[in-house]
């Protein structure tokens, strides 16, 4: 990039972000939001984006929610629990597509996106690795303004939705390994821990990211011996002093991840990708020379996954063996546990869309907002992701410029 348009860039951030001369009073800036939430389409998604408990308070503070007839029979909230907290609840997705602002989890599928309406805006889930072209260019067709929660940042510049889901995956990723090494799901019979006179079950993790800093915490809490592998020295340094005590942690290489796994009961599969594919760092040799009745659960797979091994399973047919190792390779390891994925979004979500409303509405959030901006992939139809411009060889238009012109 030149540096003329790097300063073109800058010079409309700066632009975007100076106060904006108010034509009404102060008091009068608070804007009421009309939020739509559907029942979500996508194969196992049984996450809600808000809980009855966020719906009251926004409902209280003058918001109105329509939510469809359903939509938290998952995580088992009534569709009473939502109408008690104030919303309306409706029997058709259609109903749900006449509200300005609509919030979901998964990305819209086709069918969403034609119940879309022109100049409506959307919350939903990006995924780059599954989001198709054609899916993109109807948006753009309806000048849609959509906004990825997996790309929104806070006041510290961390992603709050994906270090939550990641929490609960990095958790769940161990519970999962217990239950699988358990006789009656076909495991050695073994207790994920440890107790006294007795050797503790070997964990090894793969990445040292939120989700490999909850598996080990999760696998020390139940008295686990465990090893840690990670790409980066940083994150392994960082992992050290957010956990304040030593345990073995070692850049990745193929000898030594080769010789801890010969010994694990254990290995979970937590590598992110700086870009595209998760690194399989795994080969099927390391996999075959595993214990019998050892578990690898890969929560990579949904980038591609870090063992060689590893192929897409699903939440009601979820383990396979191969060498004798038992394989749990299920995207989205957060919708198996809903319920809590759910209050999870709903923290984030409710707050956010409380300051949207008292901050005159998502056009001002943005100009004032770097962390939500920074999540903004479509703006009334304008591509504003680069990523997704030089992935689908679609026109690019630099958001920050976009808001400067208005």
């Amino acid at each position: 990039m030149s540096a003329e348009s790097d300063l073109m860039k800058q010079l409309a951030r700066e632009s975007s972000l100076l106060p904006q001369e108010a034509m009404v009073e102060v008091g009068r800036r608070k804007r009421s939001l009309f939020i739509g939430i559907p029942k979500e389409l996508s194969f196992q998604e049984h996450r809600v984006p808000l809980t009855p408990q966020a719906v009251a308070v926004l409902v209280g503070r003058g918001h109105e929610v329509v939510i469809e007839r359903g939509a938290g029979e998952a995580v088992h909230y009534q569709d009473s629990d939502f109408s008690e907290a104030g919303a309306m609840v409706v029997d058709s997705a259609d109903q749900v597509y006449k509200a300005d602002l609509i919030l979901k989890v998964a990305p819209p599928s086709h069918r969403e996106i034609e119940m879309l309406r022109p100049k409506q805006i959307l919350f939903s889930a990006l995924q780059l690795n599954v989001q198709p072209k054609d899916t993109l260019r109807r948006m753009m067709e309806k000048k849609i303004t959509a906004v990825a929660w997996d790309f929104i940042k806070d006041r510290e510049g961390i992603y709050p939705i994906i270090r939550a889901m990641g929490e609960i995956a990095g958790n769940t990723a161990i519970l999962i390994a217990s239950e699988q090494l358990s006789s009656e799901k076909g495991g050695p019979g073994l207790m994920l821990g440890g107790i006294s006179g007795v050797a503790p079950t070997e964990v090894v993790v793969i990445g040292a990211g939120t989700v490999g800093e909850f598996a080990t915490r999760a696998a020390l809490g139940l008295g686990a011996s465990v090893k840690v592998f990670d790409t980066s020295i940083y994150r392994l340094r960082r992992l050290q002093n957010d956990l304040g005590q030593r345990l073995y942690t070692s850049v990745v290489q193929p000898n030594e991840i080769k010789s801890a796994l010969k010994r694990a009961d254990v290995a979970i599969g937590a590598l992110r990708p700086e870009h595209g594919r998760t690194p399989m760092v795994v080969t099927e040799e390391m996999v075959r020379e595993m214990k019998a009745g050892s578990v690898i659960v890969d929560v990579s797979i949904d980038r591609g996954g870090t063992f060689e091994t590893s192929e897409v399973t699903t939440h009601t047919d979820p383990v396979y063996k191969k060498y004798g190792v038992i394989h749990y390779c299920v995207p989205n390891i957060a919708s198996r546990v809903p319920r809590t994925a759910s209050l999870a979004l709903s923290n984030i979500f409710g707050p956010l869309l409380l300051s949207m409303g008292e901050g005159g509405g998502f056009e001002e959030i943005i100009k004032k907002d770097l962390g939500v901006r920074h999540g903004v992939y479509l703006y009334n139809g304008a591509l504003t992701s680069q990523i997704l411009s030089e992935a689908f060889k679609l026109p690019y238009k630099d958001l920050d410029i976009l808001l400067a012109a208005f």
